[in-house]
C-alpha cells in the first residue's frame, strides 16, 4: 500500500468523525453559516462570477461557502468518503458546487478547465511529498493572470511535539513522517486508529516551488494565531483566534501567500 492509499483510508475514517463534530458544526453550516475565516476572506475579496478550483476540499464546507459568495467552484479531494459527503452536503444546501475525487497530482486526467482562482487552505501541503509537482498543477489550472490564494499552518509549529514542549521534527523536508493516531483534531480520542504519512515543508520550499512554475508572489503574511482550536495547549484570545500557550503571541501559527500566474 502506498502513502496515498494509506492517507486516503485515514481521511475516509476521519470524515465519518468530522461530519458530525462540534468542530465543523455542520448543523449551523447547513443553516447558512460560512466556514471561511477572515484571513482567506480578506485575500479573496469579491469573487462573484469567478471560477475557483478548491484543492484538498475535505467534505466541501469551504467549497460551498465560496459558491455561496457567488463563485463557480470545483472542489477536489483524495477521499471518496469525503467527496460523497460533499456531494450530499451540496444537495442539502442547494449548492451548485461540483466535486471530483482524485489525487490532485492526477487532476489533469479528470478535469479540463482553467480557473480565475486556485484556492487551498489549512493543513493541505503536509499530505503532499512533492511541492514542485503541486505548484505545477496549480499553474496548469490557472488562467493567465489567474490568482493562487493559499493559507496554511506555519511550518514552525510542525517542528514541535504534540504539547509544544520540545522540538521533535525537522523544519526542512527530510522525508516522510509516519505516525499513528487514535483521534482527530475535530473530535475526541476514538477506538479507531489512523495511520498517516506526512511531510514538513519549509517556507523557502513553498516559495521556490511557486517561482519555478510561473507563479509571481504578490503577498506573503504571517499570523501569530490560528482561527481553529485544533492543537493541544491552546488559549482563546478573541473570536476565532487561538494561540499556543508556550508560544504566547510570539510565534507564527499561520501564513498566507497570494500569487499571479505570469
Amino acid at each position: 500500500m502506498n502513502h496515498f492509499e494509506i492517507n486516503k483510508e485515514s481521511w475516509n475514517k476521519r470524515t465519518d468523525i468530522h461530519i458530525d463534530s462540534e468542530f465543523y458544526d455542520n448543523e449551523n453550516f447547513i443553516k447558512g453559516n460560512t466556514s471561511l475565516n477572515k484571513i482567506e476572506l480578506d485575500l479573496l475579496g469579491n469573487i462573484e462570477g469567478k471560477s475557483i478550483l478548491h484543492l484538498q476540499c475535505h467534505f466541501g464546507q469551504d467549497t460551498i461557502s465560496l459558491e455561496r459568495l457567488g463563485a463557480n467552484v470545483t472542489g477536489v479531494d483524495l477521499s471518496d468518503n469525503a467527496i460523497n459527503k460533499a456531494k450530499e452536503l451540496a444537495q442539502t444546501t442547494n449548492s451548485k458546487a461540483t466535486f471530483i475525487c482524485c489525487n490532485i497530482y492526477d487532476l489533469q486526467k479528470h478535469l479540463n478547465q482553467k480557473f480565475d482562482i486556485v484556492f487551498t487552505s489549512y493543513g493541505t501541503i503536509t499530505w503532499l511529498p512533492d511541492l514542485n509537482k503541486w505548484a505545477s498543477i496549480i499553474s496548469h489550472f490557472l488562467k493567465p493572470k489567474g490568482q493562487f490564494i493559499f493559507v496554511e499552518f506555519h511550518p514552525f509549529i510542525w517542528m514541535y511535539d504534540d504539547d509544544f514542549k520540545q522540538i521533535k521534527y525537522n523544519y526542512f523536508n527530510s522525508g516522510e513522517i509516519i505516525e499513528e493516531e487514535d483521534g482527530s483534531y475535530a473530535g475526541s480520542k476514538t477506538a479507531i486508529k489512523f495511520q498517516s504519512i506526512t511531510w514538513n515543508h519549509s517556507i523557502s520550499e513553498v516559495i521556490t516551488s511557486m517561482l519555478k512554475n510561473g507563479l509571481e508572489i504578490n503577498s506573503f503574511n504571517e499570523f501569530n494565531y490560528s482561527p481553529y482550536d485544533c492543537f493541544n495547549n491552546t488559549e482563546k484570545i478573541g473570536n476565532k483566534k487561538y494561540i499556543i500557550k508556550p508560544f504566547q503571541n510570539k510565534a507564527p501559527l499561520i501564513y498566507s501567500i497570494t500569487a499571479l500566474k505570469k
